[in-house]
């Protein structure tokens, strides 16, 4: 007696019973059955779907009746059959997979078939892949486009590259569609010498989604791609030097570092934004090339800039770091009150502990941290004062401010943990109760935890989750359609701007700037 004799009259709880078992056991004498069941459903959702999830587990152990039922004439068990060959890898299903794509026209079964094959990566079905390219559906396309990445298909490399060209066109820029995205991921698969070049060529794209699709790629790939993003470095302009610097030090490996002194050397890095992003570079990586650069950047007046060597060297404090701060910060000249103010706005703990030591330096460095209004930077050096204990401490914890939580709250979202501090900074000052974030997704979870915000400050350039993504999400979300966006940016092209605008930014903020002029801007938007 078979396990599905009558299993049309048996109660539900044994109807279920009996499917799990046969799920568990994937016994193939019940594969007739089975089928049957399949084109003859019982009628209850459960049961016909228990049945699907069966004749899966059944068909899994059973290649060749997998492989024949690709061909029936009921499309439930063909599509079943077909999405089995996928799931489990079968080879032998290539050459039917492969007949099957080549003759259907339905969108949706085609992507069904493309699927199976794609995960059964056999290299007989390039052809077929290759053939629906120019498919007018984008999805089938981008399908094709993934499976000949997992395959390396150098032929295809070429058309790769002409839809990421395309993409920059004046009619398509303004948007990222998955064709293009998954180009991109396909030619950073390859991990040639030619498409990691292309890559580093396109790495301003004219789309700020493409650019950080290309950044995360770069990023992943990391070491190859490191002797072609140093030559990127010195050849190109101001834009493209900060891109090349802000992933070399994402990759940080030592040589990216090393590369970026040498570049500074050369007098390659005079502008402010370049000398910034090198500086965030550097601070990441740690070698000691970079750390060296570091401290002669002790030296540089501009407050972002000099919050971007500040915070790379808290990183990696070193007794001669040590020495070279408490020479500067004791100094009592305009610089040592920079200094001071950079090292409290940065949060820099590891910085203050070794330099409280010298009265001087600590004397400066407590009368920096009086004048800042940011309760959690007052919290955070109050505890670590505390924590150091005697009268001299007891005596500058009594000359701190009570903290005042803002009456307002801010948003800003900034990769750059230097910028994140300058932006908590200028916000605290006016009163705000700042939130921070490290891209587009951090910042949107606090909008969708339920915060509500006055004002939002946004890099545009971003891993994750870019700054226009962030906007056009910000605009789609009930109550934040009016409230003022403020990108921060270092893009020069008029074109990056429009397209903010048309994301939904209110005003802009090009660095660098004085933190006097991002005050001003939110006041003017905002009062």
């Amino acid at each position: 007696m078979g396990t599905l004799d009558d299993f049309r009259n048996k109660e539900f709880l044994d109807q279920i019973t009996i499917l799990n078992e046969i799920a568990g056991s994937k016994d193939s004498a019940n594969l007739p059955a089975l089928v049957d069941l399949l084109k003859n459903p019982v009628g209850d959702t459960s049961i016909d779907y228990m049945v699907v999830n069966a004749l899966n587990a059944v068909l899994s152990q059973n290649e060749a009746d997998t492989v024949a039922g690709m061909n029936d004439d009921h499309a439930g068990y063909r599509i079943l059959c077909i999405r089995v060959a996928g799931e489990y890898g079968f080879k032998s299903a290539s050459p039917a997979l492969v007949s099957l794509a080549e003759a259907e026209a339905d969108p949706d079964r085609l992507m069904e078939v493309l699927t199976s094959l794609a995960r059964i990566a056999d290299p007989a079905a390039l052809p077929v892949f290759r053939k629906y390219l120019e498919h007018e559906d984008p999805f089938v396309v981008a399908l094709c486009i993934e499976a000949l990445g997992k395959l390396r298909d150098l032929e295809s490399v070429g058309f790769l590259k002409k839809i990421i060209n395309d993409s920059e066109a004046p009619d398509r820029y303004e948007i990222c569609d998955i064709t293009t995205w998954k180009a991109v991921e396909a030619l950073a698969s390859f991990d040639t010498e030619d498409t990691l070049a292309f890559l580093v060529e396109k790495l301003h794209h004219k789309n700020p989604t493409v650019r950080r699709i290309i950044t995360d790629a770069m990023t992943a790939i990391g070491s190859p791609a490191i002797p072609l993003l140093l030559a990127a470095f010195e050849e190109g302009d101001t834009d493209m030097k900060i891109l090349t610097a802000n992933v070399l030090g994402f990759i940080g490996d030592k040589a990216c570092a090393d590369g970026l002194v040498a570049s500074f050397d050369k007098g390659l890095a005079k502008d402010s934004n370049v000398r910034y992003a090198l500086y965030e570079a550097l601070g990441r990586v740690g070698s000691m090339k970079g750390i060296i650069c570091l401290v002669d950047g002790l030296t540089e007046e501009d407050e972002l800039t000099l919050m971007s060597v500040v915070g790379g060297l808290e990183k990696h404090v070193n007794p001669g770091i040590v020495a070279k701060l408490n020479g500067l910060v004791s100094a009592a000249t305009e610089q040592s009150a920079r200094l001071s103010k950079a090292i409290i706005s940065c949060g820099a703990t590891g910085l203050f502990d070794a330099l409280y030591e010298n009265q001087g330096a600590g004397d400066a460095l407590v009368d920096a941290l009086c004048s800042s209004k940011d309760p959690a930077i007052l919290d955070q050096f109050r505890q670590l004062l505390s924590d150091i204990g005697g009268s001299r401490a007891e005596t500058d914890l009594a000359k701190l401010p009570a903290p005042e939580a803002g009456t307002h709250k801010a948003l800003a979202a900034d990769d750059s943990r230097s910028m994140c501090a300058m932006h908590k900074a200028i916000l605290t000052d006016l009163g705000y109760e700042a939130f921070v974030a490290g891209n587009g997704q951090e910042a949107y979870d606090f909008i969708e935890q339920g915060e509500n915000f006055d004002i939002v400050v946004t890099d545009m350039n971003m891993p994750i989750m870019d700054g226009m993504e962030l906007v056009g999400k910000i605009r789609n979300t009930p109550g934040f359609e009016d409230t003022p966006v403020i990108m921060v940016t270092t893009e020069s092209e008029a074109s990056q701007q429009n397209l903010a605008e048309k994301t939904g930014v209110t005003a802009f903020i090009t660095k660098p700037f004085k933190p006097e002029e991002l005050k001003a801007k939110i006041q003017e938007l905002v009062g």
